[in-house]
């Protein structure tokens, strides 16, 4: 048989406050009630996402999720974060909701995934339809291997605290000798967890050791996407 749908159902504390975060995102919302009970569908393209409310929500603790394949996530990346600076001026890098930039994760078939959190702590993971053709580049550095292991407990696992953890130790034993491009992306995710866990010192120290590392043009063009990064999280500071 084919012709099926399969249609996410997720909670929410207020259809109203996902409704407008899911059109700051380019979602339409094409049903909405609130009795017998508050639900609303909000549409974008080819998907829809259904939610229901829920009279008591700790979005901290929400384990509502669904995974999102789509053709090109570094468009639609884009697309979502544009519509997060005309609402608010900068990216959602930290707290509720969030989201996060495109990243290869190890444990995905070397697709570059991203995730987004909404205000009620629903987390869409979002990855490209197809596996990366590319072999992935094996990291050079144990920073870099830290890295992968680090990127995949952090964002598949939702364990940020332990992936600052080993972070931290490998910085701090070996992280002068890793390649710039590999220190600078261990940096920013780094600074990213920091900011998720609400450690705005840590945060602020990190990101101007990535601005007082010495670059060249070269390690400046690989690590474009850290970079930028950086500069979303350093917004975020300033407020």
């Amino acid at each position: 048989m084919s012709g099926e749908t399969t249609v996410p159902l997720l909670p929410c504390r207020s259809i109203d406050e996902t409704s407008e975060f899911y059109r700051m995102l380019g979602f339409e919302r094409t049903h909405h009630q609130t009795r017998p009970n508050p639900y609303i569908v909000m549409a974008r393209d080819d998907w829809e996402l259904h939610f229901f409310g829920v009279d008591v929500l700790d979005p901290e603790n929400t384990y509502g999720t669904c995974l999102v394949f789509v053709p090109d996530t570094g468009a639609l990346w884009e697309a979502f974060a544009a519509g997060m600076r005309e609402a608010h001026g900068k990216l959602l890098v930290s707290g509720i909701p969030r989201m996060t930039r495109p990243r290869k994760r190890g444990n995905t078939g070397n697709r570059a995934g991203f995730s987004v959190t909404d205000p009620s702590g629903n987390i869409l993971r979002i990855f490209p339809q197809q596996e990366d053709s590319e072999k992935a580049e094996a990291p050079q550095s144990r920073l870099g291997r830290t890295l992968v292991k680090a990127i995949i407990l952090g964002e598949s696992k939702g364990d940020a605290a332990q992936a600052a953890r080993i972070l931290d130790a490998t910085l701090e034993r070996s992280g002068d000798d890793a390649p710039r491009r590999e220190l600078l992306d261990a940096l920013v995710y780094r600074a990213e967890l920091a900011m998720r866990e609400g450690d705005e010192t840590k945060a602020a120290e990190l990101l101007e050791r990535v601005e007082e590392t010495d670059l060249s043009e070269e390690d400046r063009e690989g690590a474009s996407s850290a970079l930028a990064t950086a500069g979303d999280l350093a917004r975020q500071l300033e407020g």
